[in-house]
């Protein structure tokens, strides 16, 4: 490997690397190269690879060669900035910072301010002229290093910081003078001292590779870990570590700092958005230390350094084609650019700024759809405070992340997720949230802070989650550790209810309720499109993604209800109505119960005769909803027991209804109950056993179809056994609904064309799909099942081990969530394969839970089938998941 090159510099205007070396340097490192080939004002340094990472986490260790490059490179920095890397009278101070392929904000380690000790602290400060800055920047870099390298608990180093600001009776930290800050440098490293037993490290070699260290360790942190697993961002590809000069924005009021996006990561909006800090460096206006200043006000207190701002936020985003999120500090009245990266957004901007952007010629219809994160979607079906709810407004913060949400309040992230574990709905409260706090974010309904800006760590990560988030609440005083907070006179302790509305930054007492959002309010009728900005934006990139996608979309819905807000939703027909569902309606649940209790054929004839009616009037609504649409309906699918009571009052009242005793409906109970009724007396093996079910529920399909054909209406029902394991089941099967077609079509006059197929849920009709396609016109995988049989999981009991066989990585996902591709998947494509052999052509989609999931719906496309169908709520997510499908070539 001594040929292998490991380092990549930039500087001087000239980079070793461009952004298309993401893989190789991290997003970071790519970035900063590329900035400087451009000509903006970066930093110099150079980037050490993201495979470094890998090998040092693999074998505890790097190689040999690296510290070589790293000298080598260190002396190109030395000589491009003008200062020596430890000197005694002009040190050359770095930033040691993490940066993956894929953006991770605050979820690794950073170290600013490297190199100091007790000799160049003296030299910064006489170079500087401002002793003040150079201990503060002492100060900073002992808490860095000692909390990230050394493990010292960054909570001590705080108390003392809080210590030394009452005695010296100031507020913000730039407040203490030159006196107080040497002194609390030496309660550092006495800290530091009696924490890990020895002194602090003076030494800038040892220093930086402490740090480099540590940064990729990072890459483990369990944040870190949490962050990829439910952003789905691969675990081996590991951090590139940047080495940068270090340039100050704390070297008085002609310095500063800050984070800025070229356009509001809320609304969209094309308008220069962020926040920044007079006297400050980068860390205190992320971690939210002190609430930060609007972006404008940067125009009067740095105007030359704002104006040249304004061209460079321009100038990347043309350069970059996409909304970009800004670090940057000022020193002394010069800017220079620590930072650029594709900005985190919500879901409404993303829709937005890509729409925006088609608009403004900067990227094409197809590059807008696969901008946007298909799952994001749901994001913008997130209910809002009904504005007839009444409460009192007990603060008020800024609106940093969309959507509303009530809870009992929380105070840490471990409380926030073993209450949420136990069904709470709860809202995280903090003075300001740190990746720590990242698990607890996750399970929250909301996260409030009473510190921080709208580019803190909560609202990015919030935003980026589709979490609502209040944050910057000023007179929100919080104690974690008594378990309240507490507002004016008004104090709400850990359990008690509030609700947050990340649209207004209102936090109100007590648990109001919600209403549609506008994307909502559209759908259900009750707001106009031209009114509604986010749903017209909406609106144009599915269509855009409809342009793209060969895969169809269709929905499960049950009830004429659903079948209409799925068509609101764009869906193309109906690929799974689970009949059993209409059972529970009303009355009709105790014709169900009738036709279980009959003694004979005869008795449960008489209580089918019931349900027709009624089956037939929710066929022809569904056929109605569907017009010129597939509405494929699946016969009776569940156990019988799952219709019956189990005891207590309803067994009796029951008995009463249907005139028998309460002991002969127990002993019927009894004969109905199953060791495992998911593999038990259901679907097929049902309708096998009483064929009238099935014509019943056939003749309530013909039935309905004729007389909504006479209405006009356009109908193509297809008919769905469930659950077979042989061709012979299917076949007695479509013997049944055949002949029931011919009786009905041919008594009513009319013809319709339908289509017979069955699930696929099981790996024996996997496997013996060839056969089984001679007698089915079509195949549907029920994912669902197909998964439970194929894992040998119980969709209802895995939760209790899942998770962990995600976090060993012995599951890439939830099975259950996104389709498991090796195995469930592989009997999908043999299914497909033998299946076309018999009947080339054949029709086949998925209808699962997975029929919603992206990834699920990209295997999907590839395998070749014709249409997902998933609920009517993910019917927008699945169509710009098989537009990216089918352009991600």
């Amino acid at each position: 490997m001594t040929n292998h090159r490991y380092v990549y510099f930039f500087g001087n205007g000239r980079a070793d690397g461009t952004r298309e070396m993401k893989a190789l340097l991290g997003g970071k490192g790519a970035n900063l190269a590329e900035m400087t080939n451009i000509g903006v004002p970066v930093p110099p340094g150079f980037t050490m690879t993201c495979e470094l990472c890998a090998i040092y986490l693999k074998q505890q260790t790097y190689p040999q060669e690296l510290r070589d490059e790293v000298a080598i490179n260190l002396q190109r920095l030395e000589e491009v900035s003008g200062k020596a890397f430890g000197d005694a009278e002009n040190p050359l101070l770095v930033s040691v910072r993490s940066g993956g392929a894929v953006s991770m904000p605050g979820m690794m380690e950073t170290i600013l301010n490297l190199v100091l000790n007790d000799i160049t602290v003296e030299g910064l400060a006489r170079n500087s002229g401002n002793a003040r800055f150079a201990f503060d920047s002492y100060r900073r870099f002992l808490q860095m290093y000692g909390d990230v390298v050394l493990n010292v608990p960054i909570q001590k180093f705080e108390h003392l910081l809080e210590a030394k600001r009452l005695t010296q009776g100031v507020i913000n930290d730039s407040d203490l003078n030159e006196k107080s800050l040497r002194t609390l440098v030496e309660e550092y490293k006495l800290l530091v001292r009696h924490a890990v037993g020895r002194e602090f490290p003076m030494d800038p070699v040892e220093q930086l590779w402490g740090a480099t260290e540590a940064v990729w360790r990072s890459w483990m942190l369990k944040k870190a870990v949490d962050y990829r697993r439910v952003n789905g961002i691969p675990d081996d590809i590991g951090t590139a570590v940047n080495v940068v000069a270090m340039v100050f924005g704390n070297m008085g009021d002609d310095s500063g700092t800050g984070v800025a996006f070229t356009r509001d990561p809320s609304t969209g909006e094309r308008a220069f958005y962020g926040e920044f800090l007079v006297n400050a460096q980068g860390e205190d206006v992320v971690a939210g230390i002190r609430t930060p200043l609007r972006i404008e006000r940067m125009s009067e207190l740095l105007p030359d350094a704002y104006a040249e701002l304004m061209q460079t936020q321009l100038a990347l985003e043309t350069h970059f084609r996409d909304m970009q999120d800004l670090e940057f500090t000022v020193e002394r009245g010069k800017l220079y650019l620590l930072q650029t990266r594709n900005g985190k957004r919500t879901a409404a901007a993303a829709l937005r700024i890509a729409r925006d952007m088609v608009d403004e010629g900067l990227i094409t219809t197809h590059e807008a759809v696969m901008r946007i994160p298909a799952h994001q979607l749901d994001q913008l079906l997130h209910p809002v405070i009904d504005s007839g709810q009444r409460a009192p407004v007990i603060c008020k913060g800024l609106p940093a992340s969309p959507g509303a949400a009530s809870g009992i309040a929380v105070f840490d992230a471990d409380t926030a997720e073993q209450r949420a574990n136990r069904g709470d709905s709860v809202i995280l409260v903090r003075d300001e949230t740190t990746p720590e706090d990242f698990h607890g974010m996750v399970v929250a309904r909301a996260v409030l802070t009473s510190r921080g800006g709208m580019t803190s760590h909560a609202a990015v990560v919030c935003r980026g989650m589709g979490k609502c988030a209040v944050v910057g609440v000023q007179n929100m005083s919080v104690d974690a550790e008594a378990r309240y907070f507490r507002v004016g006179d008004t104090t709400v302790r850990e359990g008690e209810w509030i609700t947050v509305d990340g649209a207004t930054g209102n936090v109100y007492l007590g648990e109001l309720q919600t209403v549609p959002s506008e994307v909502m309010r559209v759908i259900n009728g009750t707001a106009r499109p031209d009114q509604a900005p986010t749903y017209l934006a909406f609106r144009q990139v599915l269509e855009w993604a409809d342009d793209s996608r060969r895969l169809r979309v269709r929905a499960n819905a049950d009830t004429p209800k659903d079948a209409r807000i799925a068509r609101a939703f764009g869906a193309e027909g109906i690929g799974l109505c689970r009949t059993e569902h209409m059972f529970f309606e009303g009355d009709r649940i105790n014709a169900v119960r009738e036709m279980i209790l009959a003694h004979d054929e005869m008795g449960r004839r008489r209580a089918l005769a019931k349900l027709l009616p009624m089956q037939r009037s929710d066929f022809e609504a569904i056929f109605e909803a569907m017009n010129g649409f597939p509405v494929n309906i699946r016969l009776l699918d569940p156990p019988l027991h799952e219709f019956l009571p189990h005891g207590g009052e309803e067994t009796k009242m029951l008995a009463r209804q249907l005139g028998v005793s309460r002991e002969e409906l127990l002993r019927v109970v009894d004969a109905l109950r199953e060791t495992n009724p998911m593999l038990g007396h259901r679907g097929a093996r049902l309708l096998v056993t009483y064929p009238e079910i099935t014509e019943m529920q056939s003749r309530a399909i013909f039935e309905a179809a004729v007389r909504a054909k006479r209405r006009g209406i356009v109908v193509k029902p297809e008919i769905m056994v469930p659950l077979i394991m042989s061709a012979k089941e299917l076949s007695h099967q479509r013997a049944i609904i055949e002949d029931v077609a011919r009786q009905v079509l041919g008594a009513m006059g009319e013809p319709i064309d339908y289509q017979i197929g069955t699930m696929i849920e099981l790996p024996r009709a996997a496997l013996t799909a060839s056969a089984i396609a001679e007698v089915a016109e079509y195949f549907s995988f029920g994912t669902n099942d197909l998964t439970q049989t194929t894992l040998g999981l119980s969709r209802d009991d895995a939760g209790k081990f899942l998770p962990l066989y995600v976090e060993y990585g012995m599951l890439p996902d939830d099975p259950f969530q996104v389709l498991d591709q090796e195995g469930v998947g592989k009997l999908i494509r043999i299914a497909m394969e033998s299946g076309r052999k018999t009947r080339p052509g054949m029709k086949a989609g998925i209808c699962g839970e997975h029929g919603g999931d992206p990834k699920s719906i990209a295997f999907v496309h590839r395998t070749g089938l014709d249409y997902v169908s998933c609920s009517p709520f993910r019917v927008p997510i699945a169509r710009l998941a098989a537009g990216q499908a089918a352009l991600d070539v």
